[in-house]
């Protein structure tokens, strides 16, 4: 499955559903963001039962604001609404696929008892 271009517009309603969505904030001008790009798309054709998104940060930028990105390529993790990781820097393939196992993994019900612990 290609990429999402996700934008204000879409991001709630794409993110906020069901399943496991990855997005990748970049920026045309970033050298890591072009090399991190191929290893992106590869690993999309992979998992087509993943949504895989990029917000351009210079196009989007309330949604960078809204996610406090500082340093691109950032990339985040969604499952079922919830953020689940972020962090920036390109990730090497062999990382991008141990951090989609991790999430895929995930006891969504622990998630969101510990972060209802959180917020106590």
């Amino acid at each position: 499955m290609a990429t999402v271009e996700l934008t204000t517009a879409n991001f709630d309603e794409v993110a906020g559903g069901d399943g496991i969505v990855l997005v990748d904030f970049w920026a045309e001008w970033c050298g890591p963001c072009k090399r991190f790009a191929p290893v992106y798309e590869r690993s999309s054709d992979k998992h087509p039962d993943i949504v895989f998104g990029k917000v351009d940060t210079e196009a989007q930028q309330e949604l960078g604001a809204k996610f406090d990105i500082r340093s691109i390529p950032t990339i985040m993790a969604i499952r079922d609404g919830v953020i689940v990781f972020a962090q920036p820097g390109a990730l090497p393939e062999s990382a991008l696929e141990n951090l989609i196992e991790q999430v895929q993994g995930l006891d969504m019900d622990d998630v969101r008892k510990k972060l209802a612990e959180h917020k106590h």
